[in-house]
């Protein structure tokens, strides 16, 4: 642990975590940022699990959700940011300077600003375990590629913009989407109901809610669903059931340290957002329990960061770190290219690869460890997933093959390997699968997995 005490530590990213990053570091109080990956959301929040973001302005032509947090990460980082890919596991704000611990480091800061977003809410249906990952699922845009949902009939649930989203995005994969809006009318934009009543491959269902799924051998088979007006169950026979239902605000570290209201949004000063508690801040979904929009999010972050930035000037405890002469520097953030290997690009030797020609080359001529990660276009956990394990895998240079696999390209290698939803890790010792690892884990999992098969 450092004896130094940060000015402000970020707990959480998103458009508010970062924004709040930007506005602290260009008033040189060098943010700490905790970015979090699997407790309660990603590194990016909810955008990550967004296709196209069509109303943040500045992007007429609309941008993915992680294409646009990878800008603001950029923009935070180039400013002077310290970001780490790390879960807050634990918090005390009971004495001064404030503590902040993760797996990996423990920090004292002055100030807070909590970022940490909200959940998917599931619906806790009677089969929902059993089928949970096997046609039940709370992303669409993580998992809607995988095979045993291609050409299939779909069912979401929702009646907001997410719900809408995801009903549109499936019609890519599925043969036809059915949209379960427990009341008479969709509470999504305009827009966003035009798109849907609009579209042939969706069925729209009014006054309809799940009250539990079926199916045979761990595989579900359809939904029985109620009408909420006459109470009249029947089934509906479809390959997946995706949830958009609304969220829970992440934040079970606050309890009993933090005003929070009956539903656990943390409560802020009215016109504000510093909390019950001097010198700590709350922005984006965590206290927003009416709007909760990517750019309402970021208005939150910059009023944090200036919040927290007077706080800690009228109490003289800034110590200030100036820009580089490299941050007055244009960047720019280009989405890396991946080139599948081919016959005369493809070697042995090389510790990475790309695409099925490289899998089919190592999986019968390879006498190291295979890891395999499985990932689908725009899937956010997939994003966060990359740096993680290239990280680890440079630390196996050498000892082990890896390859990447996209799910959408390759639907019959990600179907014969049983792969239900993205990201999923596979590790082939000796042409046999030896274990799997589906989501994001921390990079200890990844590297306790393969020392086990080396």
């Amino acid at each position: 642990m450092s004896n130094t005490i940060e000015n402000l530590v970020i707990i959480g990213s998103g458009p508010a975590g970062y924004t709040a990053a930007i506005y602290a570091a260009r008033a040189n109080l060098k943010p700490l940022m905790f970015e979090g990956f699997q407790a309660g959301g990603l590194p990016g929040g909810q955008l990550m699990t967004t296709t196209e973001v069509e109303n943040f302005p500045g992007f007429p032509e609309g941008i993915t959700g992680p294409k646009l947090m990878d800008r603001m990460k950029a923009q935070a980082e180039r400013w002077g940011t310290e970001c780490y890919t790390e879960d807050v596991v634990e918090v005390d704000l009971s004495q001064r300077p404030f503590t902040v611990r993760s797996a990996e480091r423990e920090v004292k800061t002055h100030s807070l600003i909590i970022a940490t977003g909200a959940t998917a809410k599931r619906l806790n249906l009677p089969s929902e375990a059993q089928y949970w990952s096997n046609g039940i699922s709370a992303c669409a845009i993580c998992d809607g590629a995988t095979p045993i949902f291609k050409s299939e009939e779909l069912a979401v649930v929702g009646g907001g913009d997410s719900a809408a989203e995801e009903a549109v995005y499936l019609t890519k994969y599925g043969s036809h989407v059915h949209l379960l809006v427990r009341r008479d009318e969709m509470r999504a934009s305009k827009a966003m109901q035009d798109r849907v009543l609009k579209n042939p491959k969706i069925t729209v269902h009014w006054n309809t809610e799940p009250v539990d799924v079926f199916g045979e051998n761990n595989r579900m088979n359809g939904v029985k669903i109620s009408n909420t007006q006459t109470g009249e169950v029947r089934e509906l026979e479809v390959r997946g059931l995706f949830y958009a239902i609304g969220h829970t605000p992440n934040t079970s570290l606050f309890k009993e340290q933090l005003d929070l209201d009956e539903v656990g949004y943390i409560k802020t000063q009215p016109d504000s957002v510093a909390t019950s508690v001097d010198g700590v801040f709350a922005a984006g979904d965590v206290q927003d329990r009416e709007y909760r929009q990517a750019v309402t999010a970021a208005g939150t972050g910059c009023m944090a960061a200036l919040l927290a930035e007077r706080w800690l000037g009228e109490r003289d405890l800034i110590q200030e770190f100036h820009q580089r002469p490299e941050s007055e520097e244009c960047i720019a953030v280009e989405e890396e290219k991946t080139v599948a290997d081919t016959e005369e690009t493809f070697s042995l030797d090389a510790t990475r690869h790309y695409g099925g020609y490289a899998l089919r080359k190592l999986f019968h001529e390879s006498d190291r460890v295979l890891l395999v990660k499985y990932i689908s276009p725009n899937c956010g956990p997939c994003h966060t997933l990359k740096p993680i394990l290239n990280k680890v895998v440079g630390e196996y240079d050498s000892k082990i093959h890896f390859i990447e696999i996209d799910i959408d390209a390759e639907s019959e290698i990600a179907q014969n390997a049983q792969v239900t939803g993205t990201p999923t890790v596979q590790l082939f010792k000796d042409k046999e699968l030896v274990q799997e690892l589906k989501g994001v884990k921390q990079k200890s999992e990844y590297r306790h997995a393969i020392d086990k098969h080396l």
